[in-house]
């Protein structure tokens, strides 16, 4: 398990209700992103051998990330239900991330609702108009 950061339109990432990213825009963004490739599939060896296959098909991979390895580390953005997720996103993926949602009209947050600047950047409480950490009970995982 690990930390998603996500792209969203919404109050908080996790809200059911709200502005939703389309998924023809965010198929259009990445169509144009000359850094971006839209694969629809990620796989990944496990250390016991077999290869773990996730299908969806807003999955993009970012391919001039510098930890970028064709048969290794991805850099990968999920969109589903409205939002792009990242797991565990480093400052420079965070960076893309904050370049794409300004590209969307969107915001940056992280599972526990901070707040990412363009820059990929933590906007404090201070600054944040709507840092909010509660959640409903069953989506605290």
């Amino acid at each position: 398990m690990g930390y998603d950061v996500h792209i969203t339109r919404r109050e908080d990432w996790f809200d059911e209700d709200g502005p939703a990213i389309g998924i023809d825009e965010w198929l259009s963004l990445v169509n144009q992103d000359s850094e971006m490739r839209l694969d629809g599939f990620a796989e990944a060896r496990t250390a016991e051998g077999p290869v773990l296959r996730i299908d969806s098909p807003g999955l993009a991979v970012w391919t001039r990330y510098s930890g970028h390895e064709e048969d290794g580390n991805k850099a990968w953005f999920d969109y589903h239900d409205g939002l792009i997720t990242v797991k565990n996103p480093d400052q420079e993926i965070l960076t893309k991330m904050g370049l794409l949602a300004q590209q969307l009209s969107a915001t940056v947050q992280g599972d526990e609702g901070e707040r990412y600047d363009q820059n990929g950047l933590v906007i404090s409480a201070a600054e944040s108009t709507a840092v909010k950490v509660s959640k409903p009970w069953w989506k605290f995982w």
